[in-house]
């Protein structure tokens, strides 16, 4: 058996192509278009990368799409003043703080501090808490676009046993809100491993989904797949490549020249989850926008 590969891209594309239609459709029927500010403080270079690449998306759907950049000396009082001005700013309807910031931030009081129907990151404790009830604003657009995957690509969820591997704010507990949700790409009886898990392989066995999210490249293994099950690498870690102009390569969790001789469908890295982030990144800030008038 050799695995069918899950065109990341393509889905995406799909998905940015809705939002594009449903921007042009806002802005013929409100006279303006959605926004989103990506705030950024510091200077990691693949930050940098990330938000360069979601402010060219906003704009290639019609969006207003601006960056804050802002140096790595910011203080609390000041990075949070930022935040107080964009979420009183009507012209502002998502608002993305670039996530690892510098260490002398309280990551969790940032993200508090904006406002959770501009909060498209779906990380503020009252869009999580919403996820989590059933009555979900918006979610984590990595899980999202790890959902919207699954549906596009008609895997049986309804039923599925699914086994995430890794726990984040950003990816694991989200995913948990929205698999065990009901609906379409829903209803899954879902485990979750971590650190403290025992016997992970025998974990990941059982499941037919596996999703890793752990960013530890070749964690998983082929020997640790069920035979037909549908494997998808959230992994995006950059390792060390002298062949590579770059000097560095993009590495998922998963082995993946040994998982795809036993999996059904899997994603590849780059290529697989990694462009459905932004593509449904686009499509909370659509909603927000709608939300807002």
């Amino acid at each position: 058996m050799t695995a069918r590969i899950i065109d990341g891209k393509a889905i995406a594309a799909k998905v940015r192509s809705e939002v594009a239609a449903g921007v042009a459709e806002f802005k013929q029927k409100h006279g303006f278009v959605p926004g989103i500010t990506v705030v950024i403080v510091g200077d990691d270079p693949a930050s940098h990368v990330y938000v360069r690449s979601k402010e060219r998306a906003a704009k290639e759907v019609g969006m207003d799409g601006s960056v804050l950049q802002l140096p790595a000396e910011t203080t609390r009082e000041q990075l949070l003043e930022h935040v107080r001005r964009l979420n009183a700013d009507d012209s502002v309807h998502g608002i993305l703080v670039q996530i690892p910031l510098p260490d002398h931030f309280d990551e969790d009081e940032i993200i508090h501090a904006i406002d959770p129907r501009k909060d498209v990151d779906g990380l503020h404790p009252e869009n999580v808490g919403l996820l989590f009830s059933g009555h979900k604003r918006f979610a984590s657009a990595t899980p999202a676009g790890v959902q919207r995957m699954l549906v596009e690509e008609n895997v049986q969820v309804n039923g599925a046993k699914v086994v995430i591997v890794g726990r984040s704010n950003l990816v694991g507990k989200p995913l948990i809100g929205l698999l065990l949700g009901r609906g379409n790409g829903a209803n899954a009886t879902v485990t979750v491993c971590h650190t403290g898990t025992k016997d992970l392989a025998a974990e990941t066995r059982q499941a037919d989904i596996l999703i890793s999210a752990t960013g530890i490249p070749g964690s998983i293994t082929g020997n640790m797949v069920k035979p037909g099950a549908v494997v998808i690498d959230v992994g995006t870690t950059r390792v060390p490549d002298s062949s590579k102009k770059s000097g560095f390569r993009l590495a998922g969790d998963v082995v993946f020249d040994e998982a795809k001789e036993v999996a059904s469908a899997i994603t590849p890295v780059p290529g697989g989850v990694g462009p459905m982030t932004i593509a449904m990144l686009l499509t909370n800030v659509l909603a927000a926008a709608k939300d807002h008038v």
